[in-house]
């Protein structure tokens, strides 16, 4: 019998998200825009992969796109993203969000919303990375 939670539904699995992977259109630019906007510490540095330790708990890695058929099948790993389509959003607290921002402007990444307080009690402000992903810096107000 299924654990209910406190409105009878299923209780959620409680796990731990530890990596996150974008896959990226040249795994060289990638890796150099996000070593030159956060300086995060390099976990695998390999030819087809590179991840950093974000903090203790999140990892973010990142992978060309093409590599992704060995695991994803021929059929799915042929498939491209359509440009201009956002695929997903890194939301990232700071407490230096400002020098991150201004490493971010100096690297080119489009600004599609600027440093503002938000509905839900955060500083932010919205960019695009080479690749297309939304990329958030933001501090708690």
């Amino acid at each position: 019998m299924p654990v209910r939670g406190s409105h009878g539904s299923p209780a959620p699995f409680w796990g731990v998200m530890l990596l996150t992977i974008l896959y990226v259109k040249d795994l060289k630019a990638a890796a150099a825009f996000y070593d030159a906007a956060f300086g995060w510490r390099k976990t695998v540095d390999v030819p087809v992969y590179t991840e950093y330790r974000v903090n203790a708990g999140a990892r973010l890695g990142l992978m060309p796109q093409s590599n992704t058929r060995h695991f994803l099948g021929e059929q799915l790993g042929a498939l491209k993203p359509k440009d201009g389509c956002p695929r997903a959003e890194i939301y990232v607290q700071l407490r230096n969000a400002k020098a991150v921002i201004a490493r971010l402007e100096k690297l080119g990444a489009k600004c599609t919303s600027p440093w503002a307080k938000r509905d839900w009690g955060d500083f932010a402000a919205y960019f695009l990375d080479p690749d297309g992903y939304v990329l958030v810096v933001a501090k708690p107000a």
